[in-house]
């Protein structure tokens, strides 16, 4: 099965990810955005999409579930997948895609008040405080949520937790509720 988290940048998908795969037996981190950086890598460059957003060129969502797929068949197990996804279409293709392989997906979104993302963007000493590439999905972030995200997730609000907390309440869910989304548990909060 795949447990995704999303969420926008600052949202503590990364370091929530890794302390999850440690709480599910036989399971393994697959950064998404690794898909994208090898993409990048290209040369000549794919053509340019007009934005320096990745996930808008075709290749990368179906690479993004063969490459699921491909581990799965050879691992077995549980791929923690730590990606935003904020449109909807491309949500919806991936969602599709490991579905047509038989893929369950537990599909969570880490969410935190504006506020609190900013803090913790500012504050961030890896990538750098401020980052304007990060800042620059917050709003994007917002409507997704308001609009159509927080209906296809499970929501877990990170504003008060730590990552180590947040993790805990998605291995529990995971553990506890088997492999049905919101819609067949009437679940789509975890606070």
């Amino acid at each position: 099965m795949i447990v995704w988290l999303n969420g926008t940048h600052g949202a503590g998908k990364t370091t929530t990810a890794a302390l999850v795969r440690r709480l599910l037996p036989d399971s393994r981190v697959f950064d998404a955005e690794k898909v994208g950086e090898t993409l990048l890598d290209i040369s000549p460059a794919l053509p340019p999409d007009g934005t320096d957003n990745f996930q808008h060129w075709p290749p990368w969502r179906p690479l993004v579930v063969e490459t699921a797929r491909h581990v799965l068949d050879y691992t077995g197990g549980t791929l923690v997948m730590p990606m935003t996804v904020l449109v909807e279409e491309y949500w919806r293709e991936i969602a599709s895609g490991l579905a047509a392989h038989g893929i369950p997906v537990r599909h969570f979104v880490l969410h935190a008040d504006q506020e609190t993302l900013r803090g913790r963007i500012a504050g961030d000493t890896v990538l750098g405080p401020d980052s304007p590439f990060r800042l620059r999905y917050l709003q994007p972030y917002a409507e997704a949520a308001r609009t159509w995200l927080h209906a296809e997730a499970e929501v877990v609000d990170t504003t008060r937790l730590t990552p180590a907390e947040a993790a805990l309440r998605i291995a529990e869910a995971v553990k506890g509720r088997g492999v049905d989304g919101p819609a067949e548990t009437g679940i789509p909060w975890i606070a």
